[in-house]
């Protein structure tokens, strides 16, 4: 089930100053986790920015003994070892340049799927949870894995819901696989399993839910999701980190408005105040703008219908063919390729929006539906 390279890692990644970014350098520079263990302690110059005492801990007998009882303990617990430099994370978090080197998992994840990550306060006010109630109530039949932290509150709220609308799930563990904590949600946990969901870890089986390790995977939850949605928090809340780290992958986060007079939303409303979130308005607008898609229903036609073609002015079909084959196209490569004026654009861009034709995007972006 495991490799001798598994090993390796797990024992390269215990070492001390060996964090994810130097293991990977590790890794690229002698080819493996195992000749990076074999070699680095007597070829340490050949890496840039390294010392010896960057790598005077690699090879420590100990860290090798504890690998071997690490994976026992997977073996045992049919926990799934993703190594990094075998390219085994999903993709989104791979692209994230702190990605962990490790990444341990139970359950099923469908890389394909979209994900969605959703976040907020262990505080859950009603307004949250009206938030969320609504929001898989109108998500229920779309196509979409949900992303959280198994947290209570808002977390415990996005793992349940997701459950009762049978929308797999995947929570991101601050701690090892020998543990649930909080310990209350170590039934909900088992669920997500049941149901076909997924927990993941970049913690091995001796580390604890200590303070740091929440922030550390907050980054693995805005990593896996191309958006992420911050349902409530306050000024300097957990999910405001998450909300930074989703920004530095340049990943999209949507903010769900509050009264500023509420706790609970002030962090929030910062979010969407310094343009680091997206206002939600409505839920049609997120689901338009997440780009969720609901299974188009089969039905018998009672009456036949024929196709009302729309026909476009010659401005319009041309810079709708334009924006077809540019998607994302903005304002000013739209004048440049036309050589029209922006006052003649923008009419014709509006005329296709409302024709359904044309949807614009932030920045002044464009894109055919």
């Amino acid at each position: 089930m495991y490799s001798e390279e598994h090993l390796y890692s797990i024992a390269l990644r215990e070492c001390n100053l060996i964090g994810d970014i130097n293991f990977h350098k590790l890794v690229r520079t002698f080819g493996s986790a195992k000749k990076a263990w074999l070699n680095a302690k007597k070829e340490y110059k050949k890496l840039d920015g390294f010392g010896y005492r960057m790598v005077a801990d690699i090879g420590n007998p100990e860290h090798l003994k504890f690998a071997e009882n690490e994976l026992a303990f997977c073996e045992r617990n049919n926990i799934i070892i993703n190594l990094r430099h075998f390219g085994d994370l999903p993709e989104l978090l791979n692209e994230c340049n702190d990605a962990p080197a490790i990444l341990y998992q139970k359950g099923n994840f469908d890389d394909t799927n979209q994900r969605i990550s959703m976040v907020g306060t262990r505080n859950m006010t009603s307004y949250g949870q009206q938030f969320l109630t609504d929001f898989f109530e109108e998500t229920h039949s779309c196509n979409y894995i949900s992303v959280s932290g198994l947290a209570l509150g808002i977390d415990k709220e996005v793992h349940e819901q997701s459950l009762q609308k049978e929308i797999p799930t995947a929570a991101v563990l601050a701690h090892g696989f020998h543990m649930i904590y909080p310990s209350k949600n170590r039934k909900l946990s088992e669920k997500i399993l049941e149901e076909g969901g997924a927990l993941f870890t970049e913690f091995n089986s001796s580390r604890k839910p200590d303070r740091e390790n929440f922030i550390q995977r907050n980054r693995i939850v805005a990593g896996l999701s191309p958006s992420t949605i911050v349902v409530e928090t306050a000024f300097g809340g957990g999910s405001v980190s998450t909300a930074t780290f989703a920004n530095q992958y340049n990943r999209e986060v949507f903010a769900l408005p509050g009264k500023i007079t509420d706790k609970q939303s002030q962090g929030c409303n910062q979010l969407i105040y310094q343009n680091k979130a997206a206002c939600i308005s409505t839920i049609k607008d997120l689901i338009d703008d997440l780009g969720l898609k609901k299974p188009k229903v089969k039905m018998d036609e009672l009456f036949s219908r024929s196709e009302i073609s729309i026909q476009l002015t010659e401005y319009q079909q041309l810079i709708f063919n334009l924006i077809s084959e540019h998607p994302s196209i903005s304002l000013d490569e739209i004048i440049e390729k036309t050589d029209l004026a922006s006052h003649k654009i923008l009419p014709v861009i509006l005329d296709l929006e409302l024709l359904g034709k044309v949807k614009s995007l932030s920045g002044r972006q464009f894109i055919t539906i």
